[in-house]
């Protein structure tokens, strides 16, 4: 099964091709391709939790707590105490983050064409099905696998 053996080296090949464009992108405006992941996770959101931000991120709290208090002294997020739960950081966009936000958005939308390119609608759809699965498959290894 060859195709199951690429799998990974694949997977890594893609994703480190996307994040060296993305980073050289992003940082004309000084901001890295994961901060730019965590400034997409906020714009979804009114204000998350800081450790379900670093569960959509797919990243190390500690590493999210580094990059948010770099982002929050540029004015860009917004981190305050949780209401119910004063251990938990609640984090917020700012005004100032999400204009950032959508101008990257926007200017790095020729990168998310390039990505696609040769897919149709449908590939396209597929593809980030398959990805959605992928991540649910991963999130299950060590667990025995359940019939379908």
């Amino acid at each position: 099964m060859r195709d199951g053996q690429e799998l990974p080296r694949l997977l890594r090949t893609a994703y480190f091709g996307m994040h060296r464009i993305s980073d050289a992108h992003f940082s004309r405006s000084g901001v890295t391709a994961d901060q730019f992941v965590l400034l997409a996770c906020l714009a979804e959101e009114d204000s998350i939790t800081q450790r379900e931000l670093a569960r959509r991120a797919s990243s190390d709290p500690s590493t999210i707590r580094a990059m948010l208090i770099l982002l929050e002294g540029r004015g860009l997020v917004k981190r305050e105490r949780h209401p119910a739960d004063s251990r938990a950081r609640l984090i917020t966009l700012t005004r100032k983050g999400r204009r950032l936000f959508e101008r990257l958005w926007r200017s790095s939308e020729p990168i998310r064409e390039q990505l696609l390119w040769g897919f149709s609608a449908e590939e396209n759809r597929l593809l980030v099905s398959f990805l959605r699965r992928l991540i649910g498959n991963v999130a299950e290894v060590g667990r025995a696998p359940t019939e379908t």
